[in-house]
């Protein structure tokens, strides 16, 4: 008997703390919290959004106890929090596949890398240029501060800058509702934020020889080339605060809410 009281209490913790950072992680944390919060009555978890670089520069400050981020910590960022003693923690909690999407009245599914590259520094203007109507091309990205800003550019454009006429948003959501709104219009937003209102294209990494959709699957199989790892960072300091939270998301259940949610599981 005294085993099965364990295994049941092993996440169990009164906690009191904030998360912050990531639009991406934003809609997973906040149901890990909601989940944990039922399961320890008395227990506070502040979760909100603002990008992962806001959450960092939050975790510097003190003013958040967990940095959600869809990125890993720059240089700048590590030798900041280095050379202010903090000590600091970081935990993989799920996978993520970056979904390119357009408007659903777009005839284009599918798209190569360089093509992606072309569209997003704005020397491809116009949808006829990759085989579509003849239509201007409207880009939607993230804000600086976002880790998918940060990746996408890294990964898909290798480093390359966005157009100066690519139009900033400051939310995932914002993303996805103006690409919803607008015929010409591509953007790229997270797994789980894929809905109906728009249209995810295939991707190609190999210069066209094979093109592959954006999902938990292709993600897992690692077949999708647009994946990436969504992180926790948190100060050693605080860790047995934070860790019975932390720990109920890397355990199966947490997982599975992981799953659930539209995001990549650990294993």
């Amino acid at each position: 008997m005294a085993l099965v009281a364990f295994s049941v209490s092993v996440y169990a913790q009164k906690v009191n703390f904030k998360i912050k950072g990531s639009d991406t992680v934003l809609p997973l944390t906040q149901k890990e919290a909601e989940v944990y919060m039922k399961k320890n009555p008395g227990s506070t978890i502040m979760v909100t959004g603002g990008g992962s670089g806001v959450g960092i520069s939050a975790l510097l400050t003190g003013t958040t106890d967990i940095a959600q981020a869809s990125r890993s910590l720059k240089l700048d960022e590590k030798m900041k929090l280095n050379d202010a003693g903090k000590a600091f923690k970081e935990t993989v909690i799920a996978y993520d596949a970056l979904a390119v999407i357009v408007n659903p009245g777009n005839k284009i599914s599918k798209l190569t890398r360089e093509q992606l590259e072309g569209i997003f520094t704005g020397k491809i203007k116009n949808w006829k240029e990759v085989g579509g109507d003849d239509m201007a091309i409207v880009v939607y990205s993230r804000e600086t501060s976002s880790g998918t800003y940060e990746f996408f550019k890294e990964h898909v454009l290798l480093k390359k800058n966005f157009a100066s006429s690519a139009l900033l948003m400051p939310a995932t959501g914002a993303i996805v509702q103006s690409v919803s709104q607008t015929k010409g219009a591509i953007g790229y937003v997270g797994l789980a934020y894929l809905e109906k209102s728009v249209k995810a294209v295939e991707v190609s990494f190999d210069k066209g020889k094979t093109y592959t959709i954006p999902s938990v699957e292709t993600a897992k199989s690692k077949k999708y080339p647009i994946t990436r790892p969504l992180y926790y960072y948190y100060l050693k300091t605080t860790d047995n605060r934070v860790s019975p939270y932390v720990n109920f998301v890397l355990s199966p259940e947490g997982q599975e809410i992981v799953l659930k949610e539209g995001y990549v599981p650990l294993k």
